[in-house]
């Protein structure tokens, strides 16, 4: 196992999670919206290769709860498929095109991104404790 490696990823994770919640605070909606994608999306790389995985050339976050399911069979990884599509969107409009956030928006990211931390924290202590 790659401990170093996932330890070092899920702590990125954790500050881009912070990072979106002091945006937020400053009312940057476009990059609570980014940073709360960028934390999921490492959180769950870091998943995938303490699972046994490798880590995906990928930015989907659908295709990485699909790879997260494959692995594990979790039907917890069966996520909301509207909120993944949302947050995804998150990686590329906020940074390239001139699509503009909204509060609702970047309380929506936010929500997901908890939701998502909290899933990942409980499979990993079941895990451990098993």
């Amino acid at each position: 196992m790659h401990k170093e490696e996932i330890e070092l990823f899920l702590k990125r994770a954790r500050n881009f999670l912070d990072g979106a919640k002091e945006r937020f605070q400053k009312e940057d909606w476009d990059l609570t919206c980014f940073m709360a994608e960028q934390s999921v999306q490492i959180l769950l790389k870091a998943i995938i290769l303490e699972k046994g995985g490798e880590i995906p050339k990928t930015h989907s976050i659908r295709k990485l709860f699909g790879i997260l399911y494959q692995l594990t069979k979790d039907e917890v990884f069966k996520y909301d498929r509207k909120a993944l599509v949302f947050l995804e969107s998150a990686y590329l409009n906020s940074r390239y095109f001139s699509f503009v956030y909204e509060k609702e928006d970047a309380k929506e990211a936010l929500k997901i991104a908890e939701e998502v931390k909290d899933l990942v924290e409980s499979v990993r202590y079941n895990d451990k404790n098993q």
